[in-house]
């Protein structure tokens, strides 16, 4: 490593710790990561977004001295800016800039960060803007809104049962006062990790340690996370909106995070299986590739929001649980519950055929190449290195190429039987007909498959068996809800 990586822990007096990654080098480009282990687990139900509003109040709501336009204008000519994630676990902010702007810029990070302006007209827009990325956005992007129905019924009844992004009766409700309060109860030094690289001159660090020992030492009480609730059945959730086509995404809990030592092996299965944005997993391979059914197939083992928009993973979105997902893309709807059952079916045969030799080392050899590129920017190396302190990790990158050095294909067929199943799953749908999909999903009826053009002998053969495949599918498990009352 040309690089120095030094990982600072600094105790406060209080008893606070400032968490710092120092990342120094020789790169004119200064990277800022600052991250806050707290977000939207932390907000009560009935104030859902409220750490939303909080990150984005900070990122864009101006500080004591200037108003965010000012610091717009500032920016402008250094060709930075400032950008604010919001997760279950972790509040992030983002920013680069040339070393020669160091100064001016960050201390107008400082100022958004620690001394933050709380102006009610900023308010104002921000939440008017939560709102409308729910009503205007989110509700509008079948895949997206499916995949967030998704991980909302999966985690029902824990901290993780609500959209980050909030809900719009609960953004409507909420004040200046309570994202103040939130701001003040869990921005503290024990939530924080500062993450900084590139060439940033001698003692910068120590400096921009004390600045942010102006906040509160610690946090305020947080219940212990539960785990998700156990699925007892296979049940579904249909949106239903005027769209063309039907968009499914498909998933249930797992224990399995980048802390356990099955994670190697479990992300060797699912890149086998469904690579995201990839042509070469199974379900890609059987479900476009041969049938034609849609533009992709997919499998995750960690949340990946905003993926049709994203070729990787964005970092900081580390949490104590996670799921397995299937993405299935949009297919048109006389196709919709044959895709769903060969979906299924593919999975199945997968469990009980496991990868084989040849595909384990194929998909090793290519996860020990592809790592590379997920911390290929100062800002995603960064990231990465901060989600394995909240881990307890060691850094992701070196420690995953090991694991899967000494992987073997027994190792994946034993987490894939262990951890995979068929059963007790969540399905999200977006249909425009949610009545007619669930009578189609509740019968054991065929759905036959016809294609445009010919198909090889082999897939008529599986076709017969993947269209009487049987959903256990009960009516009352079954819920239709318009999309204009999803995350209202």
């Amino acid at each position: 490593m040309r690089f120095l990586l030094s990982l600072l822990l600094l105790v406060h007096p209080a008893a606070a710790q400032i968490r710092v990654l120092a990342h120094p080098g020789k790169s004119p480009l200064v990277t800022f990561r600052i991250v806050f282990t707290t977000g939207s687990a932390a907000e009560p139900r009935a104030q859902a977004g409220l750490a939303y509003l909080t990150a984005r109040m900070l990122a864009e709501g101006g500080t004591r001295e200037m108003t965010y336009q000012q610091i717009v204008d500032a920016m402008f000519p250094m060709a930075a800016s400032v950008s604010a994630q919001v997760d279950k676990e972790m509040c992030t902010f983002a920013g680069a800039t040339h070393i020669d702007n160091l100064p001016e810029y960050y201390k107008l990070l400082r100022a958004m960060l620690l001394d933050p302006g709380w102006r009610e007209d900023d308010f104002q827009r921000v939440r008017d803007d939560a709102v409308n990325a729910i009503k205007v956005g989110l509700r509008s992007n079948d895949e997206e809104l499916g995949k967030e129905v998704l991980y909302q019924n999966i985690f029902e009844a824990t901290p993780y049962g609500h959209y980050s992004g909030g809900t719009v009766s609960s953004l409507e409700k909420l004040t200046l006062d309570d994202v103040k309060q939130f701001y003040r109860t869990h921005y503290s030094q024990s939530h924080l990790i500062l993450g900084i690289a590139g060439g940033y001159p001698d003692g910068f660090v120590e400096s921009m340690k004390k600045d942010f020992r102006k906040l509160p030492p610690g946090a305020g009480f947080r219940p212990r996370m539960a785990p998700p609730p156990l699925i007892d059945a296979t049940r579904v959730a249909i949106v239903e909106k005027d769209t063309r086509s039907v968009a499914f995404s498909i998933g249930f809990p797992i224990v399995v995070t980048r802390a356990s030592p099955d994670y190697a092996a479990l992300l060797v299965a699912t890149s086998y299986l469904g690579q995201h944005r990839m042509s070469g997993g199974v379900l890609y391979d059987r479900m476009r590739e041969m049938r034609g059914l849609n533009y992709g197939d997919y499998a995750y083992i960690e949340y990946f929001p905003r993926g049709m928009f994203l070729m990787e993973p964005p970092p900081n979105l580390a949490r104590h649980f996670q799921i397995f997902q299937l993405w299935i893309r949009p297919v048109e709807p006389p196709a919709a519950k044959f895709a769903l059952r060969l979906a299924l079916h593919e999975l199945d045969q997968f469990i009980q055929n496991g990868i084989p030799q040849d595909g384990f080392e194929r998909t090793r050899d290519f996860l020990g190449k592809y790592v590379n590129v997920l911390t290929r920017t100062k800002g995603a190396e960064l990231g990465y290195i901060i989600d394995s302190m909240y881990y307890g990790t060691a850094n992701y990158v070196p420690s995953l190429k090991a694991a899967l050095a000494r992987l073997t294909r027994d190792e994946v067929n034993r987490v894939i039987k262990r951890y995979l199943r068929v059963d007790r799953l969540v399905i999200a749908a977006v249909s425009k007909d949610g009545e007619e999909l669930k009578r189609q999903l509740a019968s054991d009826d065929p759905s036959p498959m016809t294609y445009n053009s010919p198909k090889a002998a082999e897939i008529l053969e599986e076709d017969k068996i993947v269209e009487k495949r049987p959903l256990h599918l009960r009516p009352e498990d079954i819920k239709v809800v318009p999309a204009e009352q999803v995350f209202q």
